[in-house]
């Protein structure tokens, strides 16, 4: 084990075969590990769980007003994680983060979206799912990590659309910095756009020198807008109870996002209330020492792949590595993977043919074993 305060259940991972699974279920008695959706193999977190059993000792699941010490657990975190201090009245609660994304488009009133590519794909779906026009503005590759294109963005952003922001990046890792972000702030106000920013993959932070920063909490007149989106479901690995916030402070804008989730977005359980009210008071070193166990594996794989002759950026945040596989000259070098027993998320989902998004998130022997195949399958290509 690489660090004494990482427990062995980390280390050793957990078989969730048998639990329908998505992750697992998706290859199940072909053979193929599944290292694809952002779900880990490691335990939720142990107070997450305490707090669901403690809610099922009553004997009724009805539905569920908003907790208050939820709410107060929720400005805690984002104080303490984010340097922002959130009121209570800003807050709009969800069953995720998808569903909140998809609202915020059919909410703010414009004509087009505009999307950071490569991204996490639901947000490519995000256009078309509203009527909306939509404008992909690629990242740049510079010195070895991704970056805004900022003139193409300057370009694309006008008060009619909205700039989908993933922040932490999800496929490639980045920690958006502070002078990066105040000129996304920049842009978003002197064109009069939308900004509405995912930060679900905030709590996952492996570059020690680096902190998240929402960047709506950088200046009032942008947090006017904007709609930001957290989640505990990724940091604390409970990704099957769905609970979400977007954080609106307009009022007027708050209204029509509320008015746009109508009839079909679901009220939260109380079982997800529980667990992320759990979550997010958490204070203790466990959060850290998940962060501490992944930053080990994301190295591991970084050196893994840069042995076999592909690229990898630096991984500063999630539990995601992105995989430049252009070399193998094959357009989803994921499906090519697939008939070598490694299940990763292809490229092109994310907008990025020849790319694959390896999930580190898991055991170290399941890690072993998944970069032993990598490294087979390109053997057997190059002899």
């Amino acid at each position: 084990m690489r660090a004494s305060h990482v427990s062995k259940a980390l280390a050793d991972g957990i078989d969730r075969r048998g639990t329908s699974s998505s992750k697992w279920e998706k290859y199940a008695g072909r053979g193929i590990l599944p290292f694809w959706v952002a779900d880990m193999d490691l335990p939720t977190a142990p107070f997450v769980i305490e707090a669901v059993a403690a809610r099922l000792a009553h004997p009724v699941l009805g539905y569920t007003t908003t907790p208050e010490d939820a709410i107060a657990a929720f400005q805690g975190w984002v104080a303490r994680h984010c340097g922002w201090q959130v009121h209570r009245d800003w807050l709009v609660w969800l069953p995720g983060v998808v569903p909140g994304f998809n609202v915020a488009a059919r909410a703010f009133g414009g004509s087009r979206v505009v999307v950071p590519t490569p991204v996490y794909p639901p947000f490519l779906r995000v256009a078309a799912n509203a009527g909306l026009a939509e404008t992909r503005s690629p990242l740049a590759r510079q010195t070895g990590r991704w970056e805004m294109d900022f003139d193409h963005l300057c370009a694309a952003l006008d008060a009619s659309s909205a700039l989908m922001l993933c922040n932490p990046h999800n496929p490639t890792g980045r920690i958006y910095g502070q002078d990066e972000l105040e000129r996304v702030a920049e842009l978003v106000l002197s064109s009069g756009a939308l900004l509405v920013s995912d930060e679900i993959h905030c709590g996952i932070l492996l570059a020690k020198e680096r902190r998240h920063r929402s960047v709506a909490g950088l200046d009032p007149e942008l947090a006017r807008r904007s709609i930001t989106l957290h989640a505990p479901t990724k940091a604390y690995n409970m990704p099957g109870l769905g609970v979400a916030v977007a954080v609106i402070p307009d009022p007027e804008l708050r209204a029509r996002y509320e008015s746009a989730m109508h009839g079909f977005v679901a009220g939260v359980s109380p079982l997800a209330y529980a667990a992320a009210t759990a979550a997010w008071n958490d204070q203790s070193d466990w959060l850290a020492s998940v962060n501490a166990y992944l930053a080990g594996n994301a190295r591991t794989v970084e050196d893994a792949v840069r042995a076999l002759g592909l690229e990898v950026t630096p991984v500063e945040a999630t539990c995601l590595a992105w995989i430049d596989a252009t070399a193998l000259g094959h357009d989803s070098p994921a499906t090519w993977l697939e008939g070598h027993g490694i299940g990763l998320s292809p490229g092109e989902d994310f907008g990025a043919p020849g790319f694959a998004r390896f999930n580190f998130g898991c055991g170290e022997a399941m890690l072993a074993e998944g970069l032993r195949r990598l490294n087979e399958a390109l053997q057997r290509t190059s002899s």
